[in-house]
């Protein structure tokens, strides 16, 4: 193990996040959250995997796996980090982790030239001892590079029903680590409490390393049906400004499956399979109850976030982001508010947050969806208020950024800079505003918003008409290659 191993790492960044809803959302779910700290989950865990450079390790690109959708999002948090290399692989639209793992090996194996070490992370998790953590992981890769697949595994805290669970041998090997026995996924309270007490079980960490040609062999050899497809989609490829797109009309014909399902809980036996206890502060931040088990608590064990008031409260988590919150006499709650949603659920229960989610959908309704305030590749809009044929926004452009040259068929805008200057083209004409000032953009007239200075520019944006959906753009050019799908 004393050559130069080439690491690749891989962040799983896809998944809506439906379990943390109000807070997150399909158009901004929750790896790109800050929930502590500085960062985000996807930020952090872009830093713990590009820390695992060593004499005997050498790191490639890092790969990230995210919906077209998101790849805005992804540059803007990428962007933090100037020295990190990154290639978005960008998944038309989600089929599991099994498909994107399989991109992601695929672009590894071209672009290294070699068989590299993939270490795959989830953009959702938060760890403790980070230092630890990575000596961990440099310890897996080095397992790896003899074609082990090597897991990591949470020695269990409780009796969780949430985690899917690594039966292993309980006898080290040379490098610490655990032949791997078997799998469960998500057993009942009463097996999870049988696990806890056997001694010899571990919370599957959805954290694992193992060479990308590794991955291929084992996906050829227990589900040919999904490499042979997602192959194809990955050769037809296309790749623009540092993305790289399967063809969509081939993904969308890969079976979608995870990771765990297509081959981890088949190679016992088969491949070459060990754990490592990853013997570390570890939360994978799947529900509110996870929320609040890793927060800061005062002395009642609760835990808040923003502008809350408590009186007589225990062991409640109360999440406030756009006004005062005051809570009397809870126990065991769960309070999150936004803008436009308020999530009240009981400790226990928050797995089922994703049924109300299921329910907006049903009902066609939007708010798990998009937040009140949506990002943009150009900056954010704020939707204040609406009413019957009106509609009031607060938009803010990024410097040297513009929006689309687009129209409007049923609908025409008032804008009022409020901050910076704004450069308006309306039709033929292109005029310079300031605080304070303000521009009328008739129904079916060709315009563009642009901010032409080196502060942002923040206008407030009056639509009146009779139909006031995002859809209603026409879109001539666009310095982001967007379609008619977005604004």
């Amino acid at each position: 193990m004393s050559c130069t191993n080439q690491l690749t790492p891989v962040v799983l960044c896809g998944g809506s996040g439906s379990r943390l809803w109000p807070l997150s959302r399909a158009g901004f779910p929750k790896q790109f959250l800050v929930l502590s700290g500085q960062y985000s989950l996807f930020q952090q865990a872009l830093q713990r995997v590009n820390a695992l450079a060593a004499p005997d390790l050498h790191i490639q690109t890092t790969l990230v796996v995210t919906h077209e959708a998101h790849r805005f999002l992804v540059l803007d948090q990428l962007r933090e980090f100037p020295a990190l290399q990154a290639t978005l692989l960008l998944e038309p639209e989600s089929r599991n982790t099994a498909p994107a793992l399989t991109l992601a090996a695929l672009q590894a194996l071209q672009a290294g030239g070699t068989d590299p070490i993939l270490v795959v992370s989830p953009a959702d998790q938060q760890v403790g001892n980070v230092k630890q953590f990575v000596s961990i992981l440099q310890q897996a890769a080095r397992i790896a590079a003899q074609d082990q697949i090597v897991i990591l595994g949470v020695p269990p805290q409780r009796p969780e029903t949430g985690f899917g669970y690594i039966h292993f041998d309980l006898t080290p090997g040379q490098f610490g680590e655990h032949q791997v026995l078997g799998f469960t996924e998500k057993p009942d309270e009463a097996t999870a409490r049988h696990y806890l007490a056997q001694g010899h079980y571990a919370w599957n960490s959805g954290l694992f390393v193992l060479k990308a040609s590794v991955w291929l062999r084992a996906l050829e050899h227990f589900r040919p049906d999904i490499l042979q497809a997602t192959r194809l989609a990955w050769e037809r490829q296309t790749q623009d400004a540092g993305f790289v797109r399967p063809d969509a009309g081939l993904f969308a014909q890969v079976p979608g499956e995870s990771v765990d399902y297509a081959v981890m809980e088949r190679c016992p036996g088969t491949f070459g399979m060990c754990m490592l206890p990853l013997e570390v502060a570890w939360t994978d931040l799947g529900t509110w109850d996870a929320v609040w088990q890793q927060g800061a608590s005062d002395e009642s064990g609760n835990v808040i976030h923003g502008d809350v008031l408590l009186e007589h409260a225990q062991r409640t988590l109360v999440h406030a982001t756009h006004r005062l919150v005051g809570v009397v006499g809870t126990e065991d709650l769960v309070i999150v508010e936004t803008p436009d949603a308020v999530l009240v659920a009981h400790q226990n229960k928050t797995q089922q947050v994703k049924a109300l989610v299921a329910q907006l959908e049903s009902r066609g309704r939007q708010e798990h969806l998009l937040h009140r305030k949506v990002y943009r590749p150009w900056g954010w809009y704020d939707s204040i208020d609406e009413g019957t044929r009106f509609k009031v926004k607060r938009i803010q452009v990024k410097p040297k950024s513009s929006l689309s040259l687009q129209m409007h068929h049923h609908r025409a805008e008032h804008w009022v800079v409020v901050k910076g200057t704004a450069e308006v083209t309306c039709g033929d004409r292109v005029v310079l505003l300031t605080e304070n000032q303000s521009t009328y953009i008739p129904l079916g007239e060709v315009h563009r918003l642009r901010n032409p200075g080196t502060i942002p520019l923040e206008i407030i944006e009056v639509q009146s008409g009779s139909y006031l959906g995002e859809d209603d753009i026409v879109r001539f050019e666009d310095h982001y290659g967007r379609g008619q799908d977005s604004l």
